[in-house]
């Protein structure tokens, strides 16, 4: 047997492997040293398996947060500095996150990781990986509760490859994540029960006088005595007409009003934000600056963080902003002009749309009129061919005849809009009078022709 003096191991692997052979009947001085080597890493992988118990049980016993059992995660992996762990989910949005500063910032720099923050999970397989390279250097597993997906826990290196002891220890602390999320669930269904039935009170008037509402409001964690809008965000998905079963709406609605929380107490924790049906409604408070423009730049962020890229089965909605709220009697005329902003934003726009109430202009009377075939009727009486897209000229026209009537007949001003010679201009214009009339001269037809052009630009007639 080779007698040859081994490395010294660390002290607690030293501990392990000197029992290990006290049993075997050897003595340290005995063990070649290969035989340390072997005995080192198994002492290390059981000293990590005790170690990781002893916190998970910690976390479970003292009802640890999500957070703590990342920060928590990084100490078993033994990478101090050097790793971070992570928690989302099922679309990707970060929940909780663990490690230093340097190494999240690593993280978070991965091609993994979205615009907005999102950890790609559609493109991000579970359990053991294959290759090398810096996607070697991440493992993430599901976090299940029976047969529920809650999510994902996920782990990275900045300098080694992760492998199956990694998964293990990420399994087992995906069954310590699932009880804090189903606690957390629990707790927060009780919680959002409560807001949002006063919420639906004060939407609808009847949340009796404001100083009751304002105390109220605050005992739920919510600030309602400052000015504010009502900000409306509607999936454009039609749920009532949908294929989808009812348990997977239902989840689908759920993950919609978390990531609205989320997104909105990233900003104030205060703000009052909740789920009915198809919506999630904010009373978002304004600044020192009460423009519109100020407004909307602020409700845009938040959709953008709510949105992502769109990916993680993630729905595209709507949003509606209302004008300003100085007194909460006035809350239900605001929702209705949020609510309004969502439909006719969604009629001028499309889906994933964002409207304020007073950009509405025209359309919010074209918006009345019930019967979308009067409307189509009418574009096609009022522009003859220019209301079909046929062939590429008409749409031609039609932007000639827009950016036209927009200047009130400025022949010289549209001429530089659409970069045209003054002479091609006059051509296009004589042309446009053949067809549709003399608009040019007369102000009615030049009115009914630029409504019938407002109303071929909306959506869904």
């Amino acid at each position: 047997m080779n007698t040859e003096p081994a490395a010294p191991p660390t002290p607690r692997a030293a501990e392990r492997w000197r029992t290990l052979a006290a049993m075997e009947g050897l003595r340290p001085d005995d063990l070649s040293p290969d035989v340390v080597r072997v005995l080192e890493r198994q002492a290390a992988a059981i000293q990590r398996e005790e170690d990781a118990h002893r916190i998970l049980n910690r976390i479970v016993l003292a009802g640890g947060s999500l957070t703590e059992l990342c920060s928590d995660l990084i100490s078993v992996l033994g990478e101090e500095g050097r790793a971070a762990a992570i928690v989302t989910t099922t679309d990707g949005r970060v929940l909780a996150e663990g490690g230093a500063e340097h190494a999240l910032d690593y993280v978070h720099g991965l091609d993994c990781f979205d615009r907005t923050g999102r950890l790609i999970v559609e493109a991000e397989p579970v359990g053991v990986r294959t290759g090398g390279g810096e996607r070697a250097q991440r493992v993430m597993v599901r976090i299940l509760a029976g047969s529920a997906d809650l999510g994902r826990i996920a782990a990275f290196s900045m300098d080694r490859v992760l492998d199956e002891d990694d998964i293990h220890l990420l399994q087992r602390a995906a069954t310590v994540a699932a009880l804090a999320i189903t606690k957390e669930q629990a707790v927060s269904a009780v919680e959002s029960r409560y807001r949002g039935e006063f919420l639906r009170d004060a939407l609808s008037g009847r949340a009796g006088r404001e100083t009751d509402a304002i105390t109220h409001a605050q005992s739920l964690g919510w600030n309602i005595d400052r000015p504010l809008v009502v900000v409306v965000a509607e999936t454009d998905e039609n749920d009532e007409e949908s294929s989808r079963t009812a348990d997977e709406v239902r989840t689908l609605q759920q993950r919609f009003v978390r990531a609205w929380v989320q997104a909105v107490a990233a900003r104030d924790t205060t703000i009052p934000v909740a789920g009915f049906s198809q919506e999630v409604v904010t009373l978002f408070p304004l600044g020192e600056d009460h423009e519109t423009e100020a407004i909307m730049r602020g409700v845009t962020e938040v959709v953008r963080v709510v949105s992502g890229d769109g990916g993680g089965g993630r729905r595209t909605f709507s949003t509606g902003v209302s004008r300003p709220v100085r007194s909460l009697a006035d809350l239900p005329q605001a929702y209705e002009e949020a609510l309004k902003a969502v439909s006719v934003g969604r009629q001028m726009n499309g889906a994933s749309s964002v409207a304020h109430f007073d950009h509405l202009g025209i359309y919010r009377l074209l918006s009345l009129v019930p019967d979308s075939a009067d409307l189509r009727r009418f574009v096609e009486e009022s522009l003859g061919p220019l209301a079909t897209d046929d062939s590429a000229e008409n749409a031609d026209l039609r932007r000639t005849l827009s950016v036209l009537i927009d200047t009130n007949m400025n022949v010289a001003e549209t001429a530089r809009v659409l970069f045209f010679h003054y002479n091609t201009l006059r051509y296009r214009i004589a042309k446009l009078e053949r067809m549709l009339g003399p608009f040019g001269s007369d102000p009615q037809l030049r009115l009914t022709l630029a409504l019938a052009l407002k109303i071929h630009e909306m959506k869904g007639i």
